[in-house]
């Protein structure tokens, strides 16, 4: 059972960048695919980025490749979103997750095995 607590969660005008951040508990940390959701109101939370194990491979839902980077530094225990170019429908509450499969490359919803409690970014038009 691992820990995950977000922070970085702000408002922001569109066009303008935020950065949030992940820190997880526990030594299992590094080998394990990690990623960050979002859901807004009255919607399903959805995938936004997930980065492998090893921190070799990245994945973007496509509302926000090109504009999003996903990281890890597993020496810190800590997994970060930098997120530029925000939009208004990028509102919503950020989730970090990690995986339940060992060493797996990727992360999708399914796969889940923690969550964080969230950190919320609203961007303003």
């Amino acid at each position: 059972q691992v820990q995950l607590v977000e922070s970085g969660g702000g408002l922001v005008q569109a066009g303008g960048s935020l950065g949030l951040s992940c820190v997880a508990s526990g030594r299992s940390f590094s080998s394990y695919a990690m990623g960050w959701f979002r859901q807004a109101p009255g919607k399903e939370r959805e995938f936004v980025a997930s980065i492998s194990w090893n921190g070799g491979d990245t994945s973007y839902a496509d509302s926000v490749k090109g504009r999003f980077t996903i990281s890890r530094d597993n020496a810190k225990n800590t997994m970060y979103l930098q997120m530029n170019n925000l939009k208004p429908e990028d509102t919503a509450n950020y989730y970090c997750a990690r995986g339940q499969r060992w060493r797996s490359a990727y992360l999708s919803k399914g796969d889940v095995s923690s969550w964080g409690q969230g950190t919320q970014v609203t961007v303003s038009s």
